[in-house]
C-alpha cells in the first residue's frame, strides 16, 4: 500500500509541483494550506510522513511540529520541514523542535523525493518491505502473490489491497471510513457498506478450507488484522 504523505504548504504552485512528483514516485498525497487545518487532519488520521512549511497561516510549522511531537500517537511521525530560512540558528531551532529533516527553499525536487523515501524506510521498515508475513500467511508485495501454508491464494485486486493495508499495521482497528480512504482513496464515492462486502470476499479467499480467520471484526468500530494470528 502506498505511503501517505501530507503536504502542509500555503504556496499552491509549490504544493502542485510536490504533489505531481510524489504521486509519480508512487505515494498517496494530500495537502492543506493552513497549520490549524493540518493539526486537525493529523489528529483524525495520521499520515506516514509530513512535509511541513515553516511559515503558515493559523499555526506556524514550528509550533505544529512541537504539538505533533507532544501528542501521543504522533510523537514519532516523520516530519520534513520546508523553509526559506536557511540560517544555522533556524536549522537548529527546526531540528530541536522535532523535525527529522530540514530542507531550505529553493530545493531540488528529486532530492526531496529521495529524502522522503529514505526517511520512510528508516521510520517504518514494514512500509518498504517486499514481504509481509504472519503465521502461515505471506504476501509478496513485488509479485502481489499471497500464500497460506505454502498454497497460493487467489485474491481480487481490492481484496489484495485490503489485506496488505491491514497487515501493515497488525492489531490496529480501522473504521470503514479509514479503510475507504486508505484502500480506495479519500475522493472515492463509495458507500461504506462496500467495505463489508470486500471484507467478506477477503475472508472467503483467505480460508478456502475453513482455516482460522485472521481478520478481526470489532463491533461498532471496524476491522483489524489479528495481531495474535500465528503467535501460537
Amino acid at each position: 500500500m502506498a505511503a501517505r504523505i501530507l503536504i502542509v504548504e500555503d504556496e499552491e504552485s509549490l504544493t502542485l509541483l510536490l504533489r505531481y512528483n510524489l504521486e509519480a514516485a508512487g505515494y498517496a498525497v494530500e495537502s492543506v494550506l493552513r497549520g490549524d487545518e493540518a493539526e486537525l487532519r493529523i489528529a483524525e488520521e495520521p499520515p506516514d510522513l509530513v512535509l511541513l512549511d515553516w511559515m503558515l497561516p493559523g499555526v506556524s510549522g514550528v509550533e505544529l511540529c512541537r504539538r505533533i511531537r507532544a501528542r501521543k500517537g504522533t510523537e514519532r511521525l516523520p516530519i520534513i520541514m520546508l523553509t526559506a530560512r536557511g540560517e544555522e540558528a533556524d536549522r537548529v531551532r527546526g531540528l530541536a523542535t522535532g523535525a527529522d529533516d530540514y530542507v531550505v527553499k529553493p530545493f531540488s525536487v528529486p532530492e526531496l523525493v529521495a529524502r522522503v523515501g529514505a526517511l520512510l524506510r528508516r521510520a517504518n521498515p514494514a512500509q518498504a518491505a517486499s514481504r509481509l508475513a504472519a503465521g502461515d500467511l505471506e504476501i509478496n508485495r513485488e509479485t502481489r502473490r499471497v500464500r497460506r501454508g505454502g498454497a497460493e491464494l487467489h485474491l481480487g485486486p481490492t481484496e489484495y489491497k485490503l489485506l496488505e493495508f491491514l497487515m501493515l499495521k497488525p492489531g490496529r482497528v480501522f473504521s470503514r471510513e479509514q479503510l475507504l480512504d486508505g484502500v480506495w482513496g479519500r475522493d472515492a464515492e463509495i458507500d461504506e457498506r462496500t467495505v463489508d462486502v470486500h471484507i467478506g470476499r477477503l475472508r472467503k479467499a483467505l480460508s478456502p478450507r475453513g482455516q482460522k480467520d485472521p481478520i478481526r471484526t470489532v463491533r461498532g468500530s471496524g476491522y483489524a488484522f489479528d495481531e495474535t494470528y500465528g503467535a501460537g
